[in-house]
């Protein structure tokens, strides 16, 4: 009997612990920015020190960071239609975004990989919002598709 109050016990405990992380993790995001349209392979999302799966669906925010292992890709469809799509052994900070009245800007950071961009209606209303900044270069975009690739180990 006093195992089954323990295995209980214990079960409810991971319960309410797995609740708390859930919550901690929903409150802390600020507004969603985008959501995740494809995930193959490798693919995760880091949120203030925790690192989780990218699933189809999922939402994106200004602070995250989505990598990509050695098989894996993603694709990320911002709010103002904006696409961002990061080929295997990627990193990219999603540094700042804000498309609103008071003003648009769209700061992403190319650590490592390859990344993919169709500018979305930022650009449209805010000529060079979007800047994609890079170990040596930072691009101003001002309406466009384009591709960048950082080669080597920087971070």
């Amino acid at each position: 009997m006093s195992r089954t109050l323990l295995t209980l016990a214990s079960a409810a405990l991971l319960a309410v612990a797995a609740s708390a992380i859930s919550a901690a993790w929903a409150a802390a995001e600020g507004p969603r920015i985008g959501q995740v349209k494809t995930a193959s392979g490798e693919a995760a999302i880091l949120r203030q020190g925790a690192k989780v799966p990218a699933r189809l669906g999922d939402p994106v925010y200004a602070a995250d960071v989505v990598e990509t292992g050695e098989h894996g890709s993603i694709g990320i469809t911002f709010i103002d239609n904006t696409v961002f799509s990061a080929g295997p052994n990627s990193e990219v900070a999603l540094d700042k975004f804000r498309f609103d009245a008071g003003g648009d800007e769209m700061l992403a950071e190319l650590r490592r990989g390859t990344l993919s961009v169709v500018s979305g209606d930022i650009t449209k209303k805010s000529p060079g919002a979007l800047k994609i900044k890079t170990p040596t270069a930072l691009l101003g975009v001002r309406g466009t598709t384009f591709a960048v690739e950082v080669a080597g180990d920087r971070q």
